[in-house]
């Protein structure tokens, strides 16, 4: 019983969850108890918080470096984990990377808690075989990227968690410019990856598409105008970031460091392996792949027609570090373990989500986009931004390209209604079946007022 039910738990929330006993936040809070940790720990917080403002001097560097040796020697700050999704993820890697300071480049590392082996080849054949492809249970030529679509918005959470964050990445952070709350939006996605289930999420981000609409409605799925790409204000468009210097804020950030760290341990390709993965597990580099979105380091696709995907950054300027500038880029473009895990994905229908009703037959379009858009705009975390009649137009446009999608083609109910009529055609041809069983009745019946 007590396996069952980790490997519920890890279904249900992706990792093992983290012990007392290698928890940042418990081996934080055992380091405050006693005097000759403390006192190392917040000389550490210190030393942290001003290296995220400007690099330290020679001297306060020099101190920070001896305080970190000397907090080597507690155990439970060297060895803690956290865990990705959770309500202290944000402390718990606060903690993690103080007690690291002397490690401030080190991304070999990743600081979540790790699945056993066997655990996660497990897990890919259970979890996995789910959202994996299913070519036989797919209609030929279908839209899968729309399809993933449609069974988000048939999911209530997912449905509004995605309405949520194509509200965020599409309303104006002024009335005066284009330009969005890209930090807004970046929360949304991170909030919609981490509680949809990624039989619903990894169905949108890596749906397989065959033709270019397809590939257009998959590289939009994040809302790149807002997330992915860099804009300036108002219709301005500024170049792309040098990579070297978007990987120097992500490092300042223990979010975007964290995850950028568990993208490279969980993606290290190697030729040698059959899956083009050092730990040979896709299903943990797509994950980490996912974690990366709603940071500043968000990768996308860079068109429509491959799964080639990318950050928006170049290498223009890089100088003497132009080589170092290149291996970030060699990350996710030239990764033969991201690129086997996103082609290897392929999707059939989620299965049902407890506690949510499938519905029986499907509503009028015209009850549908009223659905739709009774959701959009009431939104839990977007109700108390201050909205204008220029936004709520837009809103509804934007509305109508990410949101109102039919749950089911016009071919179907092309079908439904053929069907219907060959119920009426097919009572028609009985009628004239029922009058010849009767005759011999009717004949009988005859002979016998003739006597």
């Amino acid at each position: 019983m007590m396996i069952i039910g980790l490997l519920l738990n890890v279904l249900s929330h992706g990792s093992v969850p983290v012990s007392a006993s290698s928890d940042c936040v418990v081996a934080e809070q055992r380091c405050t108890q006693e005097p000759s940790c403390i006192v190392l720990y917040r000389l550490l917080e210190y030393c942290a918080a001003e290296e995220a403002v400007s690099p330290l001097g020679s001297d306060a560097r020099l101190e920070c470096l001896e305080a970190q040796n000397s907090l080597q020697r507690y155990r439970p700050l060297q060895v803690c984990k956290c865990q990705r999704g959770s309500r202290r993820e944000e402390h718990c890697l606060k903690v993690y990377w103080t007690a690291r300071f002397a490690a401030y480049e080190e991304y070999e590392v990743s600081p979540y808690v790790e699945l056993q082996l066997n655990l996660v080849k497990h897990l890919e054949m259970t979890r996995m075989a789910s959202i994996m492809a299913a070519s036989s249970l797919s209609v030929d030529g279908q839209n899968q990227c729309l399809k993933a679509a449609q069974d988000c918005g048939l999911y209530e959470k997912c449905g509004s968690l995605r309405s949520e964050y194509v509200v965020a990445c599409t309303k104006r952070a002024t009335v005066t410019d284009n330009s969005c709350n890209r930090q807004k939006c970046h929360k949304a996605l991170r909030r919609f990856l981490e509680r949809v289930p990624e039989e619903y999420s990894f169905a949108l981000l890596f749906c397989p598409c065959s033709d270019t609409l397809c590939g257009e409605r998959r590289r939009k799925t994040i809302v790149p105008s807002c997330s992915y790409e860099e804009n300036g204000r108002g219709e301005e468009r500024v170049g792309k970031p040098n990579c070297l210097s978007l990987q120097n804020y992500c490092s300042r950030d223990e979010l975007c460091r964290s995850r950028f760290a568990d993208f490279q341990h969980n993606c290290q390709p190697s030729p040698l392996a059959a899956s083009g993965c050092v730990r040979e597990s896709r299903a943990m580099c797509l994950k980490a792949y996912a974690g990366l979105i709603g940071t500043i380091m968000t990768p996308n696709y860079v068109n429509n027609s491959s799964t080639e995907v990318s950050q928006w950054c170049s290498c223009d300027g890089s100088g003497n570090e132009w080589q170092g500038c290149q291996r970030i880029m060699h990350m996710f473009s030239g990764n033969l373990c991201l690129r086997n895990a996103i082609s290897s994905m392929g999707f059939s229908a989620p299965p049902p989500v407890e506690n949510t009703p499938v519905p029986a037959s499907p509503p009028p379009p015209r009850v549908y986009q009223e659905r739709v858009h009774v959701g959009v705009n009431t939104l839990p975390e977007f109700n108390s931004m201050e909205d204008s009649e220029e936004e709520d137009q837009q809103q509804e446009e934007e509305s109508e390209e990410f949101n109102v999608i039919p749950p089911y083609s016009e071919k179907d109910t092309n079908t439904e209604s053929g069907a219907r009529g060959s119920t009426r055609g097919a009572a028609g041809r009985a009628l004239p079946f029922l009058t010849l069983l009767l005759l011999p009745t009717l004949i009988l019946d005859g002979a016998c007022w003739s006597y």
